[in-house]
């Protein structure tokens, strides 16, 4: 560790000086690819409350120029010294990509002990993948943020190795136990949101029925997220089929995010055809703030399976916006205690039923979301979060 700095020296009630817990740390927040998500907007909330008299915080986008990088535009950024090019998502991870991630570990390495970097705290499974070893070969502390399935290949057989500390987003996300497993240094720390955040829903739900020419009682229906498989974007299309059979009024689904392969693109294009649901279904694209379109919609439907913890479901009962979702993942545990609707996964019908339900009874709707904005205040603030996550630092720069 560095030596502390003559600032941070703590005095005493005898005005005698004390040593703080830790000096000044160096954190490395890498991040690869160039698509912004969930995690970044976590990474982001979290940079915003660490204490920079505490914290020097550098990140490391892949690409200098990019999305992430514009994201973290606030925040200290040095080049990817290890970078060979972007992999695509969904493309097989062959034997030439395993090298290519090999080639960037040394210079990495070199990286981490030039800029004196204390901590690594990786975000992602791509990341873990280029950054783990470098960041223990450096002799830095590794925090492996886990935000996906507890089956994850790198949780079950790299973080046991390599991670000092593992953050998982959820209960669910946490590593199962065993005898090879990081399941003992790992710990649930929910993703940080603003409580505070507030917005003029009449405002957002007019300004979304102008863009879609929509009559004022049409039933808005939002699906927020990637296009991928795991969150079920052709359930929710679906849905919509058999739900348009159930109303008396109007109903539109929203589908706010972007397809991260080709394939999904014509895939939701077919769907849509092949339901008839073209006037029902708008592709949206990836719009932010995404709070503003949800707090637009009347109802936010997450058909998502095993879904370790979805930052739009959490986003949703700040904002007031009453929640269907699949009885999945992290979905039962940011529910939990009837703050929102839970059906069977991968049931359109049951999802398109409480849909209906809810919008016959406004008044029970409102009275979950009222109940749910006040748990997520509570639950899921940027304070806590940092808070946490903090004291983790803290223990890993501990001298022994």
């Amino acid at each position: 560790m560095k030596a502390l700095s003559p600032s941070l020296i703590q005095l005493n009630e005898n005005g005698r000086s004390a040593a703080p817990a830790c000096a000044r740390v160096r954190l490395c927040f890498p991040f690869s690819g160039d698509t912004v998500g969930g995690s970044h907007i976590s990474v982001k909330g979290l940079l915003n409350r660490l204490d920079p008299a505490r914290y020097d915080v550098v990140v490391v986008p892949e690409l200098p120029d990019g999305r992430i990088a514009r994201f973290f535009a606030d925040h200290e950024q040095l080049d990817d010294p290890g970078s060979c090019g972007l992999f695509v998502p969904g493309e097989p991870f062959t034997m030439g990509k395993f090298l290519r991630t090999m080639g960037g570990i040394w210079p990495r390495v070199r990286f981490l002990q030039r800029q004196r970097i204390d901590i690594v705290h990786v975000n992602d499974g791509q990341t873990n993948a280029n950054w783990a070893l470098a960041a223990r070969l450096a002799g830095a502390k590794l925090v492996w943020h886990h935000r996906g399935d507890p089956g994850a290949l790198g949780l079950r057989l790299l973080a046991p190795l390599l991670a000092h500390q593992v953050l998982t987003v959820s209960s669910f996300s946490l590593p199962a136990p065993g005898r090879w497993s990081a399941r003992k240094k790992a710990v649930v720390v929910h993703s940080p949101f603003n409580p505070d955040i507030s917005i003029d829903r009449a405002h957002a739900r007019e300004t979304l029925v102008r863009e879609l020419g929509i009559t004022p009682d049409t039933l808005i229906l939002g699906f927020f997220g990637a296009f991928i498989t795991r969150k079920r974007p052709l359930l929710f299309i679906d849905m919509m089929a058999t739900l348009r059979q159930k109303l008396d009024r109007p109903v539109v689904g929203v589908m706010f995010g972007e397809s991260v392969v080709p394939s999904m693109d014509a895939a939701l294009q077919r769907r849509i055809g092949k339901k008839g649901v073209g006037d029902q279904v708008k592709l949206m694209g990836y719009r932010t703030p995404g709070a503003f379109w949800i707090a637009a919609c009347d109802q936010l439907v997450v058909p998502a399976v095993r879904e370790p913890f979805g930052r739009t479901l959490v986003e949703a009962m700040l904002v007031g916006t009453p929640i269907v979702a699949a009885r999945s993942g992290g979905n039962v545990e940011a529910l939990d205690g009837g703050i929102g609707i839970l059906v069977d996964p991968d049931d359109p019908d049951a999802l398109a039923d409480q849909c209906a339900w809810l919008s016959r009874d406004p008044a029970a709707a409102a009275a979950m979301a009222n109940r749910a904005q006040v748990d997520a205040r509570h639950r899921f603030s940027e304070v806590v979060h940092s808070q946490k996550v903090s004291d983790v630092y803290d223990r890993l720069c501990r001298p022994a």
